[in-house]
């Protein structure tokens, strides 16, 4: 599998290469922010269905300098899995998906810091940067979840040589991400593109599931309507609706599902968690499902400090454990 040195992984999520010097000093005061120690791209040549596709790929800083790092990619061309290695492996992994609207995926927030808190607990971990579904791929709104889908079965080839499962991956994802991340979790089987390598003979079925904020309906009203606007359009049918609706694809061999919302969350309401929970335990699927009083959306790890929703990776942890990853 080819992959990207360290200063070309660096370049490219980071946008350097666009910078100018002084731009480039500011963010060098910034406060720092993990790193990965890889970035390997996702498909070996150029994802399916590029024809057409013009949109150009960006990556903007948008903290104000005093705080840390906080980029967002726009119009994804290349998408990767950026590595982050524990010292001591636990033979897990976690494959990170961040959100963003379905307009950008944020890398830092959602994706490098809990990689690396996760890192530091063994897991080996990747943050999967997707293709956007407004950007004119040729699968439409299922390009995100090609992206998905391959990354787990690349994960699960790369096991053997880096000291993981194959059979204990799990994925986290946050928001929008946290869409993708059901999307996967209910639509691991679902032939969305053609077979590239050896790779793609393998599962893309996750082990275990960790939904944080998630978007899961597209029933207006209840769902995100910026993520619902990207993925489907301004107007979708009743069909498309019910077939990105991730609670009504659950079934027999879903796998375990972890959810964590919080209440007063004014961007994703608490009832996309809520179905989906209702969902899982109609088919009988073991899930857990952690609601806040208070937290709001997006917090991250960055938010939670001295609230009760700080709690929630400690009580992942617990849970990944418990189902043994």
């Amino acid at each position: 599998m080819p992959q990207l040195n360290r200063r070309s992984a660096f370049a490219l999520l980071t946008g350097l290469a666009a910078l100018s010097t002084a731009s480039m000093a500011s963010a060098a005061r910034k406060p720092a922010v993990p790193e990965p120690s890889e970035v390997r791209p996702l498909w070996p040549n150029d994802p399916p269905g590029s024809a057409g596709v013009t949109a150009q790929e960006t990556v903007t800083e948008r903290s104000d300098g005093k705080g840390p790092r906080d980029r967002a990619v726009t119009h994804t061309r290349k998408p990767t899995l950026s590595l982050f290695r524990p010292r001591k492996p636990n033979g897990a992994a976690v494959i990170l998906i961040p959100g963003g609207g379905y307009e950008r995926v944020v890398m830092d927030k959602e994706g490098f810091e809990t990689a690396q808190w996760l890192a530091d607990r063994g897991y080996t971990c990747f943050v999967l940067l997707y293709r956007l579904p407004g950007d004119g791929w040729g699968a439409g709104p299922d390009a995100p979840l090609q992206d998905a889908q391959r990354a787990l079965r690349l994960v699960r080839s790369w096991g053997p040589g880096m000291k993981f499962d194959a059979n204990r991956i799990a994925i986290m994802g946050f928001s929008a991400g946290g869409h993708l991340a059901a999307s996967l979790t209910t639509r691991f089987e679902a032939r969305v593109y053609d077979r590239v390598d050896a790779a793609d003979d393998l599962s893309a079925r996750p082990d275990l599931s960790a939904l944080i904020y998630p978007v899961i309906t597209m029933v207006a009203g209840t769902t995100h309507a910026g993520s619902r606007k990207q993925l489907l359009g301004a107007s979708p049918s009743f069909e498309a609706v019910q077939a990105y609706s991730a609670e009504t694809g659950v079934g027999g061999r879903t796998p375990p599902v972890f959810l964590v919302h919080a209440a007063d969350d004014k961007a994703v309401p608490v009832e996309n968690s809520l179905m989906m929970f209702a969902a899982l335990k109609a088919k009988a699927i073991p899930a857990e499902l952690h609601v806040f009083e208070e937290g709001g959306h997006g917090f991250g790890l960055r938010s939670i400090a001295g609230k009760p929703v700080e709690v929630w990776p400690t009580l992942f942890e617990a849970y990944a454990k418990k189902k043994g990853i």
